[in-house]
């Protein structure tokens, strides 16, 4: 008679647990990658469909206003630079075209004499309200708010294109050479659609920006009226030179942090230039004047830069 004996399989050895291990680390590394490009993919598309909106929010404005919105409004006898008593900005003057109409409502008596160029800042309740189709969501920064102007101002990812030069009027000058460098919504004005010089297709309308890496930063908040933080403006000239350029100061934003490691330099003595940023890998997203909604890679050309941001430069862009 025979005798049969189970043998029992003995546990893993610690080098087979080793090596199992090794296997699983590597194939989350090859996974990593593809999942952090999917998630970005996804990223690019949301902020693309909000540039959108955005941009049909604008042209909705356009049908009863008959112009666009302007950058920002400015009270008779303001400074567009001082920031306790600049106006709201287009981001604001278009919240009942963006599904926000009681947000607006609840101020729209202060707003209504902002119109009028008379300096009520009621409108800035709103200032702290979260609109969602106004944030990127690839940004890290967006939940830190703004804390300069009695604080409290949340984030945003776009601006109005108030042009490569000053953004006190729709003419703007000539730098370098690239021709005229006024842009589509300027201070207290803005163009029709249809009567934009370079035609609507050809120059942007809303920027993409980014929100300021800490506290006191105010870019990227989407209801302070001031350049880098609701509008672009003075940027593809001087040390702005092209979307998330890497230059140490090339914004100019009171009470910001010098960030060129992160493409986010920035001089912090006052108010003047600010640049289109994103946290999108080697690009920024724009909506075109006429609706449309397209991508420019961080090193196209100063100049192209220019005069894609130029309503009156006279040229058709390139983001060669």
């Amino acid at each position: 008679m025979k005798a049969y004996f189970s043998r029992r399989r003995s546990a893993f050895t610690l080098i087979e647990l080793l090596v199992v291990i090794a296997i699983i680390a590597i194939l989350i590394g090859l996974l990593l990658p593809a999942v952090q490009k999917v998630r970005e993919a996804a990223a690019r598309s949301s902020c693309s469909n909000n540039l959108h909106q955005i941009a049909i929010g604008c042209h909705n404005y356009q049908d009863t206003a008959q112009t666009l919105p302007p950058a920002v409004l400015v009270p008779n006898g303001i400074g567009w630079t001082d920031e306790n008593n600049v106006g709201p900005p287009w981001s604001v003057l278009i919240l009942p075209h963006m599904e926000q109409g009681p947000l607006y409502n609840q101020v729209q008596g202060s707003i209504n004499n902002q119109l009028n160029r008379i300096n009520d800042q009621g409108w800035r309740a709103v200032r702290s309200t979260v609109v969602k189709p106004y944030r990127c969501p690839s940004d890290p920064n967006l939940e830190s708010l703004g804390t300069r102007a009695s604080g409290n101002w949340a984030r945003g990812s776009y601006g109005a294109n108030a042009g490569p030069g000053d953004p006190n009027g729709l003419a703007g000058g000539n730098y370098y050479g690239f021709g005229n460098s006024g842009g589509v919504m300027v201070i207290n004005i803005a163009h029709a659609i249809h009567r934009i010089p370079d035609g609507s297709a050809n120059v942007i309308m809303v920027n993409h920006l980014r929100a300021g890496p800490a506290a006191t930063d105010m870019r990227g908040t989407w209801a302070f009226g001031l350049p880098g933080c609701a509008y672009t403006a003075n940027h593809a000239v001087g040390d702005a030179y092209s979307p998330n350029d890497n230059n140490s100061n090339s914004d100019d934003v009171l009470g910001c942090t010098n960030r060129p490691d992160l493409n986010m330099g920035c001089w912090s003595s006052g108010y003047g230039q600010g640049q289109a940023r994103a946290a999108h890998t080697g690009i920024v997203i724009a909506a075109m004047a006429d609706g449309s909604v397209r991508t420019f890679r961080n090193g196209i050309p100063q100049q192209n830069w220019y005069r894609i941001n130029s309503a009156n430069d006279g040229t058709v862009w390139t983001d060669n």
